[in-house]
């Protein structure tokens, strides 16, 4: 088995990228701190063609090294929009016809695993802030909350591995997967 090389990947371009049809779901950083969380969040996003970023309150925005030194050019892919807000940021994905979900731990819940989404519609995840979580303020606004179950004795993720798990999963089960009629 050989590993393969750059030039055989078939990497798009940012403009082929920009041009190309992504998969209907934004990701939004509610005040999240790190800047290399921030840019894994962007490279991720990248990789499963994502719509777009929404950037709120505290969370850095390009271009910044520390993001760079993470995204590795993937703030230059994929779109993005700063909100002082995360409210703000909430009504206008609303307006824009987003099903908004938080990810966070809260009673009533749906796993990640029994989420299906709908294929007809268009979905917006709210990734919160490494110590507080997703503002309850904001909770309140979503249309509901995902939940990835863990079985340890932590119960919360690095931010930038909870994107990488909930973005992979809905590509997966939005993009990858048949799904059963609804």
């Amino acid at each position: 088995m050989r590993k393969l090389k750059v030039t055989e990947m078939g990497r798009k371009s940012v403009e082929e990228f920009k041009d190309s049809h992504k998969m209907p779901l934004v990701v939004v950083l509610d005040h999240v701190r790190s800047l290399y969380n921030v840019g894994s969040v962007f490279r991720t996003s990248d990789a499963f063609l994502v719509q777009g970023i929404c950037l709120c309150g505290i969370t850095a925005r390009p271009p910044h090294p520390e993001i760079h030194k993470t995204a590795l050019g993937a703030e230059d892919s994929v779109e993005w929009k700063y909100f002082e807000r995360t409210m703000d940021a909430v009504m206008w994905l609303k307006k824009e016809g987003y099903t908004v979900l938080a990810i966070e731990q809260c009673e009533g819940s749906t796993m990640l695993q029994d989420f299906i989404p709908d294929r007809k519609k268009k979905y917006a995840v709210v990734l919160g802030n490494e110590v507080k979580g997703v503002q309850q303020e904001v909770v309140d606004m979503c249309e509901g909350c995902i939940e990835i179950p863990q079985f340890g004795t932590k119960h919360s993720m690095n931010v930038s591995v909870t994107a990488g798990i909930i973005i992979w999963s809905i590509a997966d089960r939005f993009l990858l997967r048949e799904q059963p009629a609804q």
